[in-house]
């Protein structure tokens, strides 16, 4: 068991507790928005949500998407000033990346559509999905950490690196 532990904790070598607080405050904010709205949280619409604002194309006037949009627009925002917290108060480092912008650009915008066609990001279907133990959310979540790990390899075995 021990040696587990210590194999475990050289995932982290820099400690876990940051990852168990972000948990926790995750957790804490989607309850807080389920229970006031009884709207399953997520960032996947919140794109389409935020275009209503603007747009006249039927598609983003429908009714789910105007109402929702204001705390959506919050809930984004939240998580952006959430790690701005962390580096200002906490004393956290800022995030960097060798990874080229195209790269990361491509990365989005596949994600975004990947959470378009699963009907749902990682925070709506991994954390409220799983939680409340939605078959769909289990089976989404497992194609999504499927999918990763599979391109992770053939990405790493093609010789491409960061």
């Amino acid at each position: 068991m021990t040696a587990a532990l210590l194999q475990l904790a050289g995932l982290f070598p820099n400690g876990y507790t940051q990852y168990a607080v972000g948990g926790v405050l995750v957790a804490t904010g989607i309850a807080v928005v389920y229970l006031g709205t009884a709207i399953i949280p997520g960032n996947s619409t919140f794109l389409e949500t935020t275009l209503s604002y603007g747009s006249s194309l039927p598609r983003f006037r429908q009714a789910k998407y105007v109402a929702s949009r204001d705390w959506r627009v919050v809930f984004a925002l939240s998580i952006v000033a959430g790690a701005g917290l962390w580096v200002v108060a906490l004393g956290g480092s800022t995030f960097t990346t060798e990874v080229q912008w195209w790269r990361l650009l491509g990365g989005g915008v596949l994600v975004g559509i990947g959470t378009r066609i699963g009907k749902g990001c990682t925070a709506g279907h991994g954390v409220c999905g799983i939680g409340s133990v939605s078959r769909t959310s289990l089976v989404n979540v497992a194609l999504f950490v499927g999918v990763a790990m599979a391109t992770a390899a053939v990405v790493s075995l093609a010789g491409v690196a960061p």
